[in-house]
């Protein structure tokens, strides 16, 4: 007779409860000078619920091996899992918790000497991948801030009464969780980069339209937007066991390689019902792309990589030295295009949605032979461009949304000019994009025509040539010729737009001669 799986029982917290007890954490860090704000102590936290969230999980593991006669191997060992030293309300506090967190070799929790937690925690590795390497690669770039260990305590009693055994318990966190996210990006400027409007990237993944049985990823993952919202996609198309298990490990795939955006990726996914997150900690730029080979490829990707920035030189040689460049968003799209699965044998090509500056659509030189390539290799089917604001606080850049697969060259190019909401001049913090405005767009996709806002053109006007047949330029800054408005005309806020963009492709021809300097060429 077959063994029923265990029921465990658990009381429930309503989402008020969860609330409140989310407020009472927030409110104790507030009271520790080691913690700087939400920027602080969201990760801080996050990684005290993950413990959590690892030990109820591996609870129930155990009692599911004991009734089916298995043998069970924690990933956590004993003094080091969560019930050992923080679920007893008396258990260890103070400058003897600190000391046990922070410090290399401390006083355990059963009195022997031994690594610290984060020590231990750093240190564990598996023989086939399993889940002690991701709370090794989670710890690895984790701190603990907080200074003092009774204040650590109070928060340890109070992340101990979230029940992560309860799906509606977890489903509740992870809006929680997204809510401290939004709040964490408007705290820190730079936190922005980790985080892409809810909006736009439910957009992308609507359009995108991911179904089971292909492969997702994110090479930019940051905390895991699209990877959460393509995993809630996939899974209303779950009907059985098997299609769930295939949903849980081999589809959605992410690379992070900052620690912070790492471990908040990581308890993202947990919290949304991901148990098995597949997150490489490194850099997506870090192989050669002549290496990049059909076992790398993927179905589907949906990223918003970094823009600006400059990596390392030693990366910049992993790309084509006539395609090397500054600009992050650019060596990220030539990853992409590299890692989309080549159609074979009948089966689809793969397919991508973006989030790219408008220096990418105006960019010459580098940035042009990336876009002559991308052409003609690529069917760059869509561009949407967004209106302004849409990722403030965090930059005012004018951005647009690249759709294109592998089914063969471009021949035409779709153009989407989603409009800003009547009566506003811009989107704001308080004020932001809403999904429904995206409506008339998804209606359009579906039956495309030219309109006021949608207009198409062939991809012979965009590719100019010089007699010589030397690449002159590949300008994707299309303006809509349905468009009323001429320059004389915008509102000022548009007029200083008009000249950030000038300015930028300025600063992106001069990058690429500083580069042509710096390598001694003619």
């Amino acid at each position: 007779m077959a063994r029923s799986k265990p029921k465990i029982e658990t009381p429930k917290s309503t989402a008020q409860q969860l609330a409140s007890l989310i407020k009472s954490c927030r409110d104790i860090m507030r009271k520790d000078k080691g913690l700087n704000g939400d920027l602080d102590r969201l990760p801080m936290l996050t990684w005290v619920m993950f413990l959590k969230f690892l030990n109820d999980m591996e609870e129930i593991r155990q009692e599911e091996a004991t009734l089916a006669g298995k043998k069970f191997r924690p990933a956590i060992e004993s003094p080091y899992r969560w019930r050992d030293w923080a679920a007893r309300l008396d258990g260890i506090t103070g400058p003897e918790l600190i000391a046990f967190i922070n410090q290399d070799e401390a006083v355990r929790p059963d009195g022997k000497r031994g690594p610290g937690l984060f020590a231990y925690l750093r240190s564990l590795e598996s023989a086939n991948g399993d889940r002690r390497d991701v709370i090794a690669r989670v710890f690895e770039g984790t701190v603990n801030r907080m200074i003092n260990g009774y204040l650590l305590r109070d928060i340890l009693n109070k992340v101990n009464e979230i029940h992560f055994t309860s799906k509606d318990e977890i489903h509740t966190l992870g809006h929680f969780y997204e809510t401290m996210l939004r709040e964490m990006r408007d705290a820190a400027g730079d936190s922005g980069e980790f985080y892409t409007p809810r909006p736009v990237i439910k957009f992308i993944v609507s359009v995108m339209d991911p179904t089971l049985g292909e492969t997702v990823l994110d090479p930019a993952a940051g905390t895991g937007g699209f990877l959460v919202e393509a995993f809630e996609h996939l899974k209303k198309q779950c009907q059985k066991a098997e299609d769930y298990s295939r949903l849980q490990r081999g589809t959605l795939y992410g690379i992070e390689a900052k620690s912070l955006p790492y471990l908040l990726c990581q308890m993202n996914l947990l919290l949304h019902g991901l148990e098995y997150p597949e997150i490489d900690p490194g850099n997506a730029l870090r192989f050669p792309l002549r290496e990049i080979g059909d076992k790398d490829r993927v179905d589907i990707i949906m990223t918003n990589p970094p823009f600006g920035g400059e990596e390392e030189r030693g990366i910049l040689s992993n790309f084509p030295e006539d395609k090397q460049t500054a600009e992050t968003a650019l060596l990220f799209l030539q990853v992409i295009m590299r890692k989309l699965r080549r159609p074979v044998g009948g089966s689809k090509g793969g397919r991508c949605g973006m989030v790219v500056p408008n220096g990418v659509l105006f960019g010459d030189g580098v940035c042009a032979r990336i876009k002559e390539e991308l052409l003609k290799e690529f069917n760059l089917h869509t561009i949407v461009r967004l209106p302004n604001g849409v990722f403030a606080p965090y930059t005012s850049i004018p951005t647009n949304l690249l759709f294109f697969d592998r089914s063969g060259p471009t021949k035409e190019i779709w153009y989407y000019e989603q409009p800003i909401q009547e009566g506003r001049k811009n989107y704001t913090k308080t004020q932001p994009l809403q999904f429904e405005e995206f409506a008339p767009c998804l209606e359009w996709w579906k039956k495309r025509e030219e309109n006021e806002r949608a207009w198409k053109v062939p991809a012979k006007d965009v590719l100019k040539y010089a007699e010589s047949s030397n690449l002159v330029s590949v300008n994707l800054d299309i303006k809509n010729p349905n468009s009323k408005q001429d320059l004389e005309h915008l509102p000022p806020e548009q007029l200083v737009d008009s000249i950030l963009r000038k300015e930028q492709r300025i600063a992106e021809l001069m990058r690429e001669i500083k580069q042509v300097l710096a390598r001694g060429e003619p």
